[in-house]
C-alpha cells in the first residue's frame, strides 16, 4: 500500500538549476569581485557534486587547490549570499513548478498520502519554493522536510532517505521517491524505495540506473508525459492510481 510519496527538489518540482541556482551563483561571485562564471555546461558538469558549498569547493579546487584549502570561510559566505539570491529569484517568479508537481501534490493532499522531501538544497531554499508556488499552506503537506546539511553524506548516498524514512516512521515498501538524476536515484534505490525519475533539462543523457518509472515529466491532462515504466514504453498523466497500479509490480520485479 502506497503511503507516501518522498520528493527530491531541486530539478524534480521545478527546472531550479538553470535560471535559480546557476544564476544565483554567477551573481554571488560576481558581487565578491571573482572572476568566476559558471557557462551552462560548466554547470552541468559541476552538479556530478552534490550540495553548493560542495559545488563551490569543487570548482576552486580545480582553479587553485591552495587556495581553495584554505577557504572553507570564504565558501560558507558565497554559498549563503548566493542563498539569498536564488531566494530573490524565486519570489521574482523565474521559476514555475514542472508539469504535473501541483496537480500531483494535491492530490496526494487530498488523498491522505503522506508527502516528504528528501534534498540537498538548503531548507530556507525548499521553503521559498513552496511559498511561492504553492502557498505557505503548502509546507504542512509535507510531514518531514529533509534538507542541507541535516545528514553527512549527500546524495547519491542514501543518508538523506533513511532520515526521513526514519522520521515517517514507514518502510520504504510503503513509500514511493520521485526524482529528477542519476545521482538522486541511485540514493533512492539504495534505501530501497521504488523511484520515478522525471528527466530535467540538466539529466536528459545521463544513465539511470534501473527505476521503475524514466520519464519527461508527470504530465497533465491535456499534455501526455513520456518515457518508459518497467522498461516498457509509457504514455500518459502521472497521478496516484498510476503510481499504486505500478508500485505492486516493482516489488514483484525486486
Amino acid at each position: 500500500m502506497l503511503q507516501a510519496l518522498i520528493w527530491d527538489v531541486d530539478g524534480t518540482l521545478a527546472e531550479t538549476e538553470e535560471a535559480g541556482h546557476r544564476e544565483a551563483f554567477n551573481r554571488a561571485f560576481a558581487e565578491a569581485g571573482l572572476p568566476w562564471v559558471w557557462s551552462h555546461d560548466t554547470y552541468r558538469r559541476l552538479l556530478a557534486v552534490t550540495g553548493g558549498k560542495e559545488r563551490i569547493s569543487a570548482w576552486w579546487h580545480e582553479l587553485d587547490p591552495q587556495a581553495a584549502a584554505a577557504g572553507a570561510a570564504t565558501v560558507r559566505r558565497l554559498h549563503a549570499r548566493k542563498t539569498e539570491l536564488y531566494g530573490e529569484l524565486l519570489r521574482q517568479g523565474a521559476v514555475p513548478l514542472r508539469p504535473g508537481v501541483e496537480r500531483l501534490i494535491r492530490e496526494a493532499h487530498r488523498a491522505g498520502v503522506r508527502q516528504a522531501i528528501a534534498t540537498t538544497t538548503t531548507p530556507e531554499n525548499v521553503t521559498t519554493l513552496l511559498d511561492v508556488t504553492l502557498g505557505p499552506q503548502a509546507h504542512g503537506w509535507f510531514e518531514v522536510i529533509g534538507a542541507g546539511d541535516i545528514v553527512a553524506a549527500k546524495k547519491p548516498a542514501p543518508d538523506i532517505y533513511l532520515w526521513v524514512l526514519q522520521r515517517l516512521n514507514l518502510g520504504a515498501a510503503q513509500c514511493m521517491a520521485l526524482e529528477d538524476s542519476a545521482a538522486g536515484a541511485r540514493a533512492a534505490l539504495a534505501a530501497g524505495l521504488a523511484t520515478v525519475v522525471t528527466r530535467s533539462a540538466y539529466t536528459q543523457h545521463e544513465s539511470l540506473p534501473q527505476v521503475l518509472a524514466d520519464l519527461s515529466d508527470l504530465g497533465e491532462p491535456d499534455r501526455d508525459a513520456q518515457g518508459l515504466v518497467q522498461g516498457r514504453a509509457w504514455a500518459g498523466c502521472v497521478d496516484l492510481a498510476w503510481l499504486k497500479r505500478w508500485q505492486p509490480e516493482w516489488k514483484k520485479a525486486c
